[in-house]
C-alpha cells in the first residue's frame, strides 16, 4: 500500500452562519445542479498526545457516513497538494489499521495513537453537472469539533468547499469569485482538525543557512543532512509498503548519511559522529542483505533468460529464484523488524537532534570555500591508495582490494557530491569520476556474490539429483563479466582526475 495523490483538486472557504449559498448554476459549464444530498457525517482524528502528525501536516481520521466512510490518511507531499490512502472502518471501531500504522510510524516511532478530536457535520453535497457528467462538487458543511475526552466543545463554524471532478481550473477561479462576493473567504487551515486544535506549531527541523564559499563549512554538511533526512522519512513507509526499489533507495541514503559524518568528521564532536556512523553502518547493513539478494536475484534471472535453452539443463532457473528468494524474503523480514526496534527509533531522534542542536566544533565555522577542498581531497587520497592496492593485489585477495576501492570511491562521490554547491564544476567532475568507478566496480562485487550462490547451488546439485552443468555455465560467465569489469576499471582509473581540487 502506497499513499496515491489526491484525486481531486479543491478550495475551502469560511463562512459566516446565515450566509446563503450563490446560484451555482451561474459557473461556466454548468448545466444543472442536482438536488443537494443532505449527509450526516462523523470524523474521530487519530494522535500522538504531543500531535505528532498534526504537526508535520498530517492528518489519520475514521468517518462515518458518505462515500468517504472509513480510515483516511493524508500526507503533505512536499508541492503543496496532498497524498492519500484509505482503509475500509471494518464493523466496530477499533484501532488504527496496521497498514496505515506502517504509514506514519516514521513519525509516530513507539508513541501510541489515539482519537485527540471528534468532528461532526451535516453536509449538503450539490453536484454541478455539465454536458459530459459532473464537473465538480459543491458542499455545505456546519461543523461542529468536540474534545474526545469529556465532549467538551472545541469550535463550531461553517464552511464551503468546491471539488473538482470533471471540471477546469477555470471553475475554481469562477467559484471563487461567486464565493468571496457572498462573503466567503480562503480558509486558511490546513485541515478542519487543524482548525478544531487552534494554532499548532508545525514541526520542522531548523532550516540550516544554505551553503556559499563565504558561509561556514558546517551549513554544507547541515543542508545535506537535511536533505537527506527528510528522503529517509519518505523511504520508510514505501520499504513498509514493499514498494519497488525502496529498500535500494532508503539504503542509499542511510550511506549518504555516512559518508557524510565521515567526510565533515572533524566539523563534529568526535563522540556525537562516531556513535551515528556506526548506527547508520547498521542499518545500512540491514538493508544490504536484503538489497543484496534482490540485486543478484535479478542479475541471474536475466542471464537465465539470456541463455540457450539446450544449455539449461534442470530447473535452473526456478532454483535460483527459489533460493534467492527465499533470501529475499528472510532478508526482508529482518529489515521490518529493524524498523520496529527501540534502536531505529533513537537513530531517527538522533539525526533529528544533531539538526536541531548541531555538536559542532570550532572548525566548522571555517569558510567553505577553504576547508572543504581539503575535505574532499582526504576522501580522494583514501581512494587512490585502496585503488592502487587493488591494481596491485594478488589472485587470492584481489576481490576484497577491488570491494575496499569500491566503497572508498562511493564516499569519494558523495564527498564531492556535497562539495558542489560550493565548489562547482570541478566537484561535480570529481563526484561523476568517482560514481564510474563505483559503478564499475560494483558491478564486480555483484558477480562475486553471484559466484558464490552459484556454487552453492552447484554443490547442492548432486543430493537434489539435479545436474551441475548450467550452474557452472553461469559461473563462468560471471567470471567473465567480473575480468571485464577489472579491465573497465583499469581503464576508467587511468582518465581519473589526479589534480586535487583547488581552493576556492
Amino acid at each position: 500500500m502506497v499513499l496515491e495523490a489526491l484525486a481531486g483538486v479543491e478550495r475551502k472557504y469560511t463562512v459566516s452562519e446565515g450566509t446563503r449559498l450563490p446560484e451555482l448554476r451561474n459557473l461556466p459549464a454548468v448545466q444543472r445542479v442536482d438536488p443537494p444530498e443532505e449527509l450526516d457525517l462523523e470524523e474521530f482524528y487519530f494522535d500522538t498526545a504531543d500531535l505528532v502528525l498534526a504537526r508535520r501536516g498530517i492528518t489519520l481520521r475514521r468517518a462515518t457516513g458518505g462515500q468517504g466512510a472509513g480510515w483516511r490518511l493524508a500526507v503533505p507531499d512536499g508541492n503543496g497538494g496532498r497524498r492519500e490512502v484509505a482503509e475500509p472502518a471494518g464493523g466496530k471501531p477499533g484501532p488504527v489499521p496496521e497498514a496505515l500504522l506502517r504509514l506514519v510510524r516514521v513519525h509516530v516511532r513507539a508513541k501510541p495513537l489515539g482519537p485527540v478530536a471528534r468532528i461532526s457535520m451535516h453536509r449538503s453535497v450539490h453536484r454541478l453537472r455539465g454536458v459530459e457528467g459532473v464537473l465538480a462538487e459543491v458542499w455545505d458543511d456546519e461543523v461542529q469539533s468536540e474534545a474526545t475526552t469529556g465532549g467538551a466543545l472545541m469550535g463550531l463554524w461553517r464552511e464551503w468547499d468546491v471539488e473538482l471532478a470533471a471540471g477546469g481550473p477555470e471553475l475554481l477561479d469562477a467559484a471563487e469569485g461567486l464565493f468571496t462576493a457572498a462573503g466567503a473567504r480562503r480558509e486558511t487551515h490546513s485541515s478542519k482538525l487543524a482548525r478544531a486544535l487552534g494554532e499548532i506549531p508545525v514541526h520542522r527541523e531548523p532550516e540550516p543557512p544554505s551553503p556559499s564559499a563565504k558561509g561556514p563549512a558546517s551549513a554544507v554538511l547541515l543542508a545535506y543532512l537535511h536533505r537527506h533526512l527528510a528522503q529517509l522519512r519518505e523511504q520508510d513507509p514505501l520499504v513498509r509498503a514493499n514498494a519497488p526499489d525502496a529498500i535500494h533507495q532508503m539504503r542509499a541514503t542511510t550511506r549518504k548519511m555516512r559518508s557524510a559524518l565521515a567526510t565533515y568528521r572533524k566539523l563534529l564532536e568526535p563522540e556525537a559522529a562516531r556513535r551515528l556512523r556506526g548506527e547508520l553502518k547498521w542499518l545500512a547493513g540491514v538493508l544490504g542483505e536484503a538489497r543484496d539478494a534482490e540485486a543478484v536475484r535479478g542479475r541471474l534471472a536475466d542471464k537465465v533468460a539470456h541463455e540457450p535453452g539446450d544449455l539449461l539443463l534442470g530447473p535452473v532457473g526456478h532454483r535460483i529464484e527459489e533460493e534467492l528468494g527465499a533470501t529475499y524474503t528472510a532478508a526482508r523480514a529482518r529489515v521490518l523488524h529493524a524498523l520496529e526496534e527501540e534502536r531505529y527509533f533513537e537513530l531517527l531522534d538522533s539525526l533529528e537532534g544533531l539538526l536541531q542542536h548541531p555538536p559542532l566544533n570550532g572548525r566548522a565555522s571555517r569558510r567553505a570555500g577553504k576547508a572543504l577542498p581539503k575535505l574532499v581531497e582526504r576522501d580522494a587520497k583514501r581512494l587512490r591508495r585502496d585503488a592502487a592496492a587493488a591494481l596491485a593485489g594478488g589472485e587470492g585477495d584481489r576481490d576484497a582490494a577491488l570491494h575496499e576501492a569500491r566503497k572508498s570511491a562511493k564516499r569519494l562521490r558523495h564527498a564531492a557530491g556535497s562539495a558542489a554547491p560550493v565548489l562547482g564544476k570541478r566537484a561535480r567532475r570529481l563526484a561523476k569520476a568517482a560514481h564510474r568507478i563505483q559503478k564499475i566496480l560494483g558491478a564486480h562485487h555483484d558477480s562475486v556474490v553471484a559466484r558464490h550462490v552459484l556454487r552453492e547451488l552447484a554443490a547442492q546439485a548432486p543430493g537434489t539429483a539435479e545436474n551441475g552443468f548450467s550452474y557452472g555455465r553461469l559461473h563462468a560467465l560471471e567470471q567473465a563479466a567480473a575480468a571485464e569489469s577489472e579491465a573497465a576499471f583499469r581503464a576508467a582509473w587511468k582518465r581519473f582526475p589526479a589534480a586535487p581540487l583547488k581552493k576556492a
